[in-house]
């Protein structure tokens, strides 16, 4: 079978994922293809320029395939003009809403009345959030198929040892909007630790900063499901993570993590200093977050889910 995957990157998170199934599908017997399309590194240019980039390079492509599955909305428009037999979209969050934080009420509005149609170029959607698959089907009636996205644990047990910095507390991702870096920056001298903020770290450099923290936080303010928390889990961190998106999928309260509401300043330091006072709640939570991660997101227990998904959808 041969699949063309279409992401804006192949690194950090959506990026990320589709790197690490590519290698597992191909010792699977499947031939995979990537699309490569260069985009304006200017923030409200990137997307469209990867789309208009997108759909020149999809026009002059020759090839057929039996599957093309693109990973985000602005993928679509490229998906859309590529030669295959069936066309898959991963979705991350209901996009319109993505839009009305990121950007503004008129924009989300004009994005709103196109978002259904769009959707429909694709004969299936895929999302790794239980959450997102329950938004769409209320809000658009579209169905979509749950994909959780694996943590590659053989790549972890490759990270090198290092010795836990007592109280330092992890912020690991962009320094955007969404991702409320704000909201812990504000709280920041009133909580009792170091904060360290990892942006644009090398993947390796993140985690070796992962292990030897007490805690990490989420605090976005939109979210699918951050691969961050699944790496806090292996490496036995605990996390406190804003209730939003897909995010409570993965972290139960008070049983495999700590949830507080978002844009909470407040909650947000007195759950940090609370947890780090509390060495036995940190000992159960990141126990049973560990045998949670192993039992939900492990290759072993999703690549047969994967090559199932792609067989059945060209057998039907």
């Amino acid at each position: 079978m041969k699949i063309l995957f279409i992401a804006p990157r192949y690194s950090g998170g959506v990026g990320g994922h589709v790197s690490r199934i590519i290698p597992r599908l191909k010792t699977s017997g499947f031939e995979i293809e990537i699309m490569h399309i260069p985009h304006i590194p200017i923030k409200n240019l990137k997307n469209p320029s990867f789309t208009i980039f997108g759909i020149i390079q999809a026009l002059l492509k020759k090839e057929s395939y039996d599957v093309v599955h693109a990973f985000n909305v602005p993928s679509a428009f490229i998906m859309k003009y590529i030669k295959a037999k069936k066309k898959i979209l991963a979705v991350h969050g209901v996009y319109s809403e993505q839009i009305e934080l990121m950007h503004s009420k008129s924009v989300a509005s004009l994005i709103s009345s196109k978002e259904k149609q769009v959707l429909e170029w694709a004969d299936v959607l895929t999302t790794d959030s239980l959450k997102v698959k329950i938004d769409y089907k209320n809000k658009l009636n579209l169905d979509v198929v749950h994909l959780p996205s694996p943590l590659d644990v053989k790549k972890l047990e490759n990270i090198s040892k290092t010795l836990p910095i007592k109280n330092q507390i992890l912020y690991l991702g962009r320094d955007s909007y969404e991702k409320g870096i704000d909201i812990l920056k504000s709280a920041e001298d009133k909580i009792n630790g170091k904060i360290v903020y990892c942006i644009n770290t090398p993947w390796e450099e993140a985690m070796i900063e992962l292990k030897r923290s007490s805690v990490l936080v989420v605090p976005s303010r939109i979210e699918s499901i951050p691969q961050t928390i699944k790496e806090a889990y292996y490496f036995k961190i605990p996390v406190i993570a804003t209730k939003v998106g897909g995010i409570p999928d993965i972290v139960s309260h008070d049983k495999t993590g700590i949830l507080i509401p978002p844009e909470d300043p407040l909650a947000l330091t007195e759950a940090i200093n609370s947890l780090l006072l509390n060495d036995s709640k940190i000992r159960d939570l990141t126990q049973n977050a560990y045998e949670f991660l192993i039992k939900n997101y492990s290759w072993d227990y999703l690549l047969p889910k994967y090559i199932e998904f792609y067989k059945n959808l060209i057998d039907d």
